[in-house]
């Protein structure tokens, strides 16, 4: 199935402006979600919110938003005050920089999009993405949507471009602020690692070679107990011995014939859930 545009702005750098079509990278709606119900008769579970003070039920038309400044201490806002405060959508990605690629770390990375040419816009596209991919650089601008106001990279992905929210520097935390203790490492340590990590290599990652275990098999449950059948539950792995020495693993690693990586599997048709 074709895939549908969520929206649309201009990715401006200079005084060129390129109108794009925005899709969305990734399916959230992948994910497999559960419903809570009354045990004893299988209903759905309607959620309240409680005062704590006065221990009775809040209809949503009497809340109000606040922020808590010290212990129990709250400002409320109106819906028209926090509205006043959001950023205005400009429809627009205002490039501000280019910058190497691997000049960003991808802790930063968050949402990402594809960008698509609009009407009028496939020569200045194709030309930026080509640009991009033979400077080896991404661009870093502006993007104002939902109220808020994002940083976003752009970069080259085969023929086309990837917009790439970032966390901004308050978002990310510091790896120095986790105690790392300096440690001496071999010569020969160094050169096993060096060989195992040679032995796995590959030149390119293929993410069709890695399947969600977990979601398969709670699909494969989901469908026992919709016909009427009993799961039965699987023992836990015993947790394997403790590695004591390390150029004894390194060594044994090595001569440990590495397993195939799996193929892509090509997606089954999926059974209809009975009523």
């Amino acid at each position: 199935m074709a895939a549908r545009s969520i929206g649309s702005l201009m990715v401006s750098f200079g005084l060129v402006s390129i109108p794009v079509k925005l899709y969305s990278a990734t399916e959230a709606s992948r994910a497999i979600s559960f419903n809570l119900l009354h045990k004893a008769c299988g209903s759905r579970l309607k959620q309240q919110y409680l005062c704590v003070k006065e221990e009775v039920p809040v209809a949503r038309e009497d809340m109000v938003k606040g922020y808590e400044f010290a212990k129990d201490q709250y400002v409320m806002f109106t819906p028209e005050e926090l509205k006043a405060l959001e950023e205005a959508g400009t429809h627009s990605a205002e490039i501000t920089e280019f910058v190497p690629v691997e000049a960003i770390d991808p802790v930063y990375f968050d949402k990402a999009y594809y960008l698509a040419p609009d009407k009028g816009g496939a020569k200045p596209y194709a030309l930026l993405a080509r640009a991009l991919r033979e400077s080896g650089r991404c661009a870093v601008g502006r993007w104002a949507a939902r109220g808020k106001q994002y940083i976003v990279m752009i970069r080259p992905l085969d023929d086309g471009l990837v917009m790439q929210q970032l966390l901004y520097a308050a978002e990310v935390r510091s790896i120095k602020d986790i105690d790392i203790p300096k440690t001496e490492v071999k010569d020969a340590e160094l050169k096993l690692a060096q060989q195992l990590i040679e032995q796995q290599a590959t030149e390119r990652f293929d993410p069709g070679a890695y399947t969600d275990e977990v979601r398969e098999r709670i699909e494969a449950a989901v469908q026992k107990k919709v016909e009427g059948q009993e799961i039965t539950l699987a023992e836990a792995p015993e947790a394997g011995g403790q590695v004591i020495d390390l150029m004894e693993a390194l060594r044994a690693s090595l001569e440990k014939k590495p397993a195939k990586r799996a193929q892509p599997a090509k997606p089954a048709a999926r059974k209809a859930a009975k009523k």
